[in-house]
């Protein structure tokens, strides 16, 4: 059977797929017809802090849950994010996205736009936003604070790679989904910082998802990305989908890849099963 995940080390790329396989074949993967209560679940518009408003969803039943914070694309908070919460949530995940634009957001005809607001943003104060969310889910008597983990896409997945070192004790997994400008370049037009420096703090097992066909990252990053959480000793998953571009995970883009969507999202389900334990809902 093919499959598409590719796991790459610094050393050896052959020893490494076989390292891949074999994690994702032995990794418990949660049939969510099963393992969980299906019934779909949505969540509301909440204030994580005073001056951050964000969404937030519980699955059904009564937790202890595991979290998941969930960070948004470039293009804000917007329906397609507020619907992947609310699919964690049915997978047995409490998740919150906190709101990094305070209400706006943009079509995803408007990249102009988006990217201009990407640029304004600053690291320091995203990871301060990140931090009030995980204050917040800490102090909810449904949440496990001791199973936290984060997901970022587009955008948000350089941010899942940055949370994953800068609350090393209080994130237990975290996803990146094409996370572009992890290794940015000096002098890139977002002005943006490469985050390799910053993966020797990391406690956390990390995936990293790519497309193969993704014009906006580069292969050689991923390479780059690999090399530095090999170099570092970290634990990783780096799995690229063959025939997907950026934003594949998304039903509300043009580049959406409705297979390679469904199994990164049972990937997903997974990894976040092995490492946050979620508890099994009747």
């Amino acid at each position: 059977m093919k499959r598409r995940d590719i796991l790459l080390s610094a050393t050896s790329i052959a020893t490494a797929a076989v390292v891949a396989n074999s994690q994702l074949s032995t990794a418990k993967q949660p049939d969510i017809n099963t393992a969980v209560n299906t019934e779909p679940r949505v969540g509301k518009t909440i204030q994580i802090s005073k001056d951050l408003p964000g969404y937030y969803v519980t699955p059904a039943g009564t937790g202890k849950f595991p979290a998941v914070i969930v960070l948004m694309e470039a293009f804000g908070l917007n329906n397609w994010c507020k619907s992947i919460c609310n699919r964690l949530a049915q997978s047995g995940f409490a998740a919150i996205a906190p709101d990094f634009y305070r209400g706006t957001t943009y079509e995803y005809t408007d990249v102009a736009g988006a990217i201009g607001k990407l640029k304004s943003l600053n690291d320091d104060a995203i990871m301060s936003d990140v931090g009030k969310s995980i204050d917040f889910l800490a102090g909810k008597s449904e949440i496990n604070a001791n199973g936290i983990g984060v997901i970022g896409f587009c955008m948000g997945g350089r941010y899942a790679f940055l949370t994953n070192a800068v609350y090393p004790t209080k994130i237990k997994a975290a996803i990146s989904f094409y996370g572009g400008g992890i290794d940015a370049t000096a002098g890139n037009p977002l002005g943006q910082k490469s985050l390799l420096d910053r993966s020797s703090t990391m406690q956390s097992p990390i995936m990293l998802v790519y497309g193969s066909e993704d014009q906006l990252i580069a292969a050689d990053e991923h390479g780059r990305v690999a090399a530095a959480l090999s170099k570092a000793k970290k634990r990783y998953i780096l799995n690229l989908f063959p025939k997907a571009g950026h934003g594949f995970m998304s039903d509300r883009r043009e580049n959406y890849a409705p297979e390679a969507a469904a199994e990164a999202w049972i990937m997903t389900t997974g990894f976040f099963s092995q490492n946050l334990k979620p508890k099994k809902l009747k």
